[in-house]
Parts: structure tokens; sequence; C-alpha cells
């Protein structure tokens, strides 16, 4: 099987430089040899029996000098490369991910060996954002599953205590039959989106009410617009039935309005709002927070992307690159405005 020419490879095999180095070699050793043969042969005095001899010598001699040019030159243009890919690797494989190696040549074209370093970097490069996935995923996760198994710890140290009524038993049964509702669920998406993320997942469609979707997301987060004294304005919202994946868009609406939170000063404005528009369904979540500029709005569904630095512990910028890729996966579109200190606007397009 004849294998193809990478077209990124740009260089010919053998450059110029290198041409002219084997040249050179060649050069040498055979000028060498017709130097010393034409001198031996002036001699007169030599003897015609030890001219077999004395070239066997001069040959062998010569053969070391262009095995040594041969082992320079294969150790410049070759070897040390190689060791240099060599050395990252290694450095790789210990947990090293910094790495990078520097472009050999100067003239702008690539040779197989700069396709290599070329793909060496961007093979280093998905194992750093492959790791750092991994961290942060286990970082948030861990935290997420910490409230309901504290939750349920509490509870159940609570039902223990036999001076409590049978009311505040069934009361404290219902939270801990809720928190462990809510872990499985976690560890429900938690596999969805593992699947989501390798393309491994096919959504589940089935019709549902969209706008009873967005209230129970709404009234999930109720602690938290509250301890900010935030208003939230959902009068706006038509009765519309879709059919999709419910517990993947649940993801997009928790991510939108948590941020949409997360984003809004002490006493702000957050509306949501949906609408049927000629066979589509558009939801928007707006508030009148801090806003971002055009360049970071521009780079805000990338993953790991955190554009305000000062929300970086309440996240880890991968909510909205979560949400684009459900969008993306149901065949929905996202759109995003914003505004310094003006507020932002998300708004999602889905078909009916």
């Amino acid at each position: 099987m004849i294998r193809k020419k990478d077209a990124r490879v740009t260089a010919s095999s053998i450059s110029l430089k290198q041409f002219f180095a084997i040249f050179g070699i060649i050069v040498i050793t055979c000028g060498s040899y017709h130097a010393v043969y034409l001198k031996y042969m002036e001699n007169s005095s030599n003897s015609q029996s030890e001219v077999p001899f004395v070239m066997f010598g001069i040959l062998f001699f010569l053969s070391l000098l262009g095995a040594a040019l041969i082992g320079i030159f294969k150790s410049v243009y070759f070897d040390k490369p190689m060791r240099t890919v060599a050395d990252a690797a290694r450095k790789v494989a210990a947990g090293d991910f910094r790495v990078r190696i520097p472009n050999r040549r100067k003239d702008g074209k690539k040779d197989e060996m700069e396709v290599l370093i070329e793909d060496f970097n961007k093979m280093v490069e998905e194992l750093t954002t492959i790791e750092t996935l991994k961290t942060d995923f286990v970082a948030n996760v861990s935290h997420e599953i910490k409230t309901p198994l504290a939750v349920i710890q509490s509870y159940a140290t609570a039902l223990q205590d036999d001076s409590i009524s049978s009311e505040e038993r069934r009361e404290y049964g219902k939270t801990l039959v809720q928190a462990a509702k809510r872990l499985t669920e976690l560890v429900t998406n938690i596999l969805k989106l593992n699947k989501l993320e390798n393309q491994e997942i096919t959504p589940i469609s089935e019709p549902y009410a969209l706008d009873e979707q967005l209230r129970e997301c709404v009234l999930a987060y109720e602690e938290l617009w509250d301890k900010k004294n935030i208003t939230l304005v959902g009068d706006d919202i038509d009765e519309v039935t879709v059919k999709y994946d419910k517990s993947l868009l649940e993801l997009v609406w928790n991510n939108l309005i948590s941020n949409a939170i997360k984003f809004t000063g002490e006493g702000g404005t957050i509306t949501l709002t949906l609408k049927e528009e000629t066979g589509f369904a558009v939801v928007t979540v707006a508030d009148n927070g801090c806003g971002m500029s055009e360049e970071i709005a521009t780079h805000i569904f990338d993953k790991f992307y955190q554009g305000d630095t000062s929300h970086s512990t309440e996240g880890n910028g991968l909510g909205l690159a979560l949400v684009k890729r459900v969008i993306i996966l149901i065949g929905g579109e996202i759109s995003i405005k914003s505004r310094i200190n003006e507020g932002t606007t998300i708004a999602v397009k889905l078909k009916k």
C-alpha cells in the first residue's frame, strides 16, 4: 500500500543544505583517496606487491573518515531532532503538559520532521485540555454532590432523635427523599454529559410543557436570587409544548439562570421570557448585571473561558460550553447580546 504524502509537507525530502553536506562528504572522501593514490604512485621506490596493502589501508582510513562525516550529518539532521521529541515525550509522560517543541526550520516551510513536531504540540495541547477538564470535573462534581449528601446526613441524624413529632418525622423523610432524588439526577446528568462530550449520546425526545420546565428551574434557584434581593420577572411566558430531551434542556436553563444570578448585582433584575414564533420556541434570559465586552462575548461559549475573573471561584468555565454542546446536538440556536454595565441577554431558539 502506497502512503500518500501529507499535504502539510511543503519542503523537499532533502534540503539544499543537506544536499551540499552529502555532496561535500563524497567529494572529500573521493578526493582524498585520489590524492593519496597519486602521491603513492609517484614514489617509484614502492614495490608493486605493497600496492594492495597500502590501498586497503588508505580505503580503510577513508571509510572511517566517511563514516565519521556521515555520523555527524545523521546526528545533526536526524538524531538531534528525534532526541528532542523523545525528551519532550518523556516529560509529557511524567505529567508535564507545558512542554512545547520549537520549530527547527527558519524558512517557513515544513518537512516531515516539522509536521511531526506540529502534531506533537497539538497532541500536548489536547492532553492539557483533557487534564484540565478532568480536574475541573472532579472539583465541580465533588462540590455538587456535597450539598445533597450534607442534607441527607443532617436529616438522617435528626430522625434518630426520639423527641421529634410524627409530623416533623414525615417532613424530614420527605426532605431526605428529595435530596436522594437530586443526587440521583445529578449522577445521571453527569453520565449523560460524559457521553455528550464523547458524542455517544442520542437525545430521547418526548413532548412536554416547556413553560412548566422553566418555572421549575427558576424556583430551584429561589434561595439564590432572594439572597441577592434580585427581582425575577417571568410574566411573559407563553404556554408552549416542545419535543426534546427534557433532562438536556434542563441543563441549559439551569446554567443560563444560575449565570444570570451570578453576574447580576444586589437588587438587580432578571427577566425570563418564552415566546412562540412561527414554528419556533424562543427562550430569553436577560439581566441588568455587569455585562461584558464584545471580545469576551465571542469566547463565552469556549471551554474553560472565564471573562470575568472576579467570579472564577463560582464556576469552572464549563457551563456555557456544555450549553452550546446541547443546543448543537438538538439542532437549536443560541445567541448572546451584551454591553458592559448594562447587562446580558441570551436567546435560545428551538424548533417546535
